[in-house]
């Protein structure tokens, strides 16, 4: 890509996807006509040409403290001004000062927003997982965990609102500290009930995992959200505080789906291995991809593994097509719905159902039946 591909994807990136904030449609318009961020993005391999990497490796320098200018700008940081003409300044000013940092972050960085608010969906799939399996015991395994936020979804103090109101509560209680999860119940399925299963073990694979733990680690998951949206930072934090107390495992692996047979092997007897994937597979190459399916299949029929699948459906329906998309709320789209499905052995073959539709960041669940 030349500089002018760059601009008019940074333009077109603003104006196509960052519609709900204000702040990055502005930014990227300004980016678009900054020779010093078009530079900034040449100077990366081309696979990392990414705009939403640059904003989050704006972001991390704003959370940083590293660029006041920018920070007045950012909700995030306490700031409260709206975008305006001195904006392009701001942006120099920090491209300039940052450039090591930013450019380190767009050669080896990868945004990783670990959204637990999917717990609305992966909450009822394991529940249907044991329930498949006739397993009360499972053992998570998490495929592109990021900081593995999501293996402690059973942690997580769940709400679904129903279309006629009622609001039904699953999971540990509120108490102010636990991370929230709001989501709205389609379709004439009842919510789930409470769980009768438990999480044993957790365990997350990633090639660059992030420890929960690490400020700078949790600070990049936090770049990777949006500056507005305060509600999603709060349920990041608070989550990353309630999986640090976890015993959750997180391994760094080069081949991920290599590394799915070995922690099979070290399972203890008794347990449920369950494998997890959301939104992850949209990052596979074809190849890795048929790799996965194929591995899996073969150690759900010698070890019993169950798949649960939240990808784009072309990705997560397998053996039937996609089904059709239910009725969605006012003002949503149905370009990013999600879909759930669960792959296992029964009665000595490996079959797949769909599960369930839902918004990619928890907002609202449609279970299939």
């Amino acid at each position: 890509m030349d500089r002018q591909d760059l601009s008019t994807l940074l333009a077109r990136f603003g104006r196509e996807e960052c519609s709900q904030e204000p702040l990055y449609v502005a930014l990227c318009l300004a980016a678009a006509g900054n020779d010093r961020a078009l530079a900034l993005l040449t100077e990366a391999p081309p696979e990392q040409r990414k705009v939403n990497l640059l904003l989050a490796a704006l972001h991390e320098r704003v959370l940083a403290g590293a660029a006041p200018e920018l920070a007045a700008y950012y909700r995030s940081a306490g700031g409260c001004r709206e975008p305006d003409t001195d904006l392009g300044a701001a942006l120099s000013a920090c491209l300039q000062r940052e450039w090591p940092t930013l450019l380190r972050h767009l050669r080896h960085g990868a945004t990783q927003t670990n959204e637990i608010a999917r717990g609305a969906a992966i909450w009822p799939a394991l529940g249907e997982a044991a329930r498949a399996t006739g397993a009360r015991h499972l053992a998570l395994l998490d495929l592109g965990c990021s900081a593995g936020l999501n293996l402690g979804v059973d942690q997580y103090a769940l709400r679904y609102r129903t279309d006629d109101g009622a609001v039904h509560e699953r999971g540990p209680a509120r108490d102010g500290e636990r991370a929230e999860i709001e989501s709205r119940w389609l379709g004439a399925a009842p919510p789930p009930a409470h769980a009768d299963w438990r999480l044993t073990l957790r365990h997350g694979l990633d090639p660059a995992p992030v420890d929960p733990r690490d400020p700078e680690g949790l600070r990049w998951l936090q770049a990777s959200l949006w500056p507005h949206d305060a509600a999603r930072r709060e349920r990041l934090a608070r989550a990353a505080a309630q999986v640090a107390a976890l015993p959750v495992s997180i391994s760094r692996a080069e081949d991920c789906i290599a590394a799915i047979e070995p922690w099979l092997a070290g399972l203890p007897a008794g347990v449920q291995p369950v494998l997890l994937t959301s939104w992850v597979l949209y990052y596979f190459s074809a190849d890795d991809l048929a790799r996965l399916r194929a591995s899996v299949d073969r150690l759900a029929l010698s070890h019993g593994l169950a798949w649960i699948c939240g990808e784009l459906p072309a990705l997560s329906a397998q053996q039937f097509a996609p089904p059709p998309l239910p009725a969605l709320p006012a003002g949503e789209v149905a370009a990013s719905a999600t879909l759930w499905t669960l792959r296992h052995v029964e009665s000595g073959r490996v079959t797949e159902r769909n599960l369930a539709f839902s918004h990619p960041h928890g907002r609202w669940v449609a279970w299939l039946g």
